[in-house]
């Protein structure tokens, strides 16, 4: 995606939220992001961002597709533009509400079918029918990580691969949470992306793709296969 594209899509994207958030309780769509992804702040804006147009860069390259999985899809923020890039797209994740609200002001295609993960677990999806496994920022909430990176390599079909992003949780990250905001506080996370990276390593082959940013590291993208 050039630019000009992109930051039409994100302009797009973030007038969406910054309604969604002003008709919303304070702190209800915080894990979701939407915080970060309409921040006033610069450089926070940049960087979540920026890790967003990384995975479309990396996506794009293999594209068409013709399955898609977003796994923990949270506000739909990519959903846009995987629909743009395969036949059909799963948005999955436990918590549909963010993805509803922001629907009211950018509808889904077409080709998106929305799963809710409480009454359609992942055991539940058709193994290896995904060319891609989009999970960006999402596995660091999993409570049994080797069990939902099992499951989730096994949906995929042969030479398909899952793309993940996540923060480091250092103590860099951390200082800069607590100077973004208690909106920022990452309460609700298990793990940094170490722990997720090492855990992948035991039963796939991980390619790193992106850190943001040396030196001081505060995510990381990589893909599995």
């Amino acid at each position: 995606m050039n630019s000009t594209a992109f930051n039409a899509y994100k302009t797009r994207y973030r007038a969406a939220i910054r309604h969604v958030l002003a008709d919303s309780e304070k702190g209800r769509l915080d894990e979701a992001g939407f915080p970060a992804y309409s921040s006033p702040n610069l450089l926070i804006n940049w960087l979540f961002w920026q890790r967003l147009r990384i995975a479309m860069n990396h996506i794009e390259r293999s594209a068409p597709y013709e399955n898609i999985l977003d796994f923990g899809c949270g506000s739909g923020v990519m959903l846009p533009f995987l629909a743009e890039q395969s036949k059909h797209v799963t948005a999955f994740d436990v918590d549909l509400h963010p993805l509803e609200k922001v629907k009211q002001h950018i509808p889904l295609a077409a080709n998106v079918q929305t799963l809710d993960a409480n009454q359609t677990p992942i055991s539940k999806l058709p193994q290896k029918s995904f060319d891609l496994i989009n999970a960006l920022d999402v596995l660091e909430h999993v409570q049994d990580l080797p069990q939902t990176l099992s499951e989730l390599m096994n949906l995929l079909k042969p030479n398909g691969q899952l793309l993940v992003s996540g923060p480091t949780e250092n103590f860099l990250y951390q200082i800069g949470r607590k100077i973004a905001g208690p909106e920022y506080s990452g309460a609700y996370h298990e793990r940094g992306i170490d722990e997720i990276k090492r855990e992948l390593h035991r039963i796939a082959r991980v390619e790193h793709i992106a850190t943001l940013y040396q030196p001081v590291p505060l995510f990381e993208v990589f893909s599995a296969r």
